[in-house]
């Protein structure tokens, strides 16, 4: 290496050369512009790609949830029937799952409560809407969520989830 340096030196003092070690050991500061937007259009890239995907599934499981909490309500419902012969009246409402109805007809034989926790909101924030007697079929009970828009009817999303 001692053989390049005086290869290197100018004799004119505002000229100065770089050694072969300042070449090799100098660090690369930054990006370039063009590194930079091969960058920013890649990430461009997967988020047009993966965001309509993780878009999608969390609608999905919005109404997989409220399939799920609907079943659950729907046990607990039959287990209060079994021990006081009837399903809460419309009136009674869901709550009377949690606690033991004061309105008539009292249950006599209520062993509740009927749910661990509290009563849930549907996936979109709403209460479930519980109906006994049933409109289709009176000996049964009606229990649905009115999807994304909160309206009767709907597609997709915004689609009645419910038993009957």
């Amino acid at each position: 290496m001692g053989e390049w340096l005086p290869l290197m030196r100018s004799r004119h003092p505002s000229v100065h050369l770089m050694s072969m070690h300042d070449i090799v050991r100098r660090p690369r500061l930054g990006l370039t512009l063009i590194e930079l937007v091969v960058v920013i259009v890649i990430l461009g890239l997967l988020v047009g790609i993966v965001a309509p995907q993780v878009l999608g599934r969390v609608s999905e499981a919005r109404g997989t949830t409220a399939r799920t909490q609907i079943e659950m309500l729907s046990l607990a419902l039959d287990n209060y029937r079994l021990d006081n012969g009837s399903y809460p009246l419309t009136e009674q409402g869901l709550a009377a799952l949690r606690d033991k109805p004061t309105r008539p007809p009292v249950p006599v034989a209520w062993r509740g409560p009927y749910l661990r926790r509290a009563l849930p909101a549907d996936p979109w924030g709403r209460p479930y809407i519980y109906r006994f007697p049933g409109q289709r079929n009176p000996a049964e009970f009606e229990l649905r969520s009115l999807g994304r828009d909160g309206k009767p009817g709907g597609t997709d999303e915004d689609a009645d989830i419910g038993v009957p």
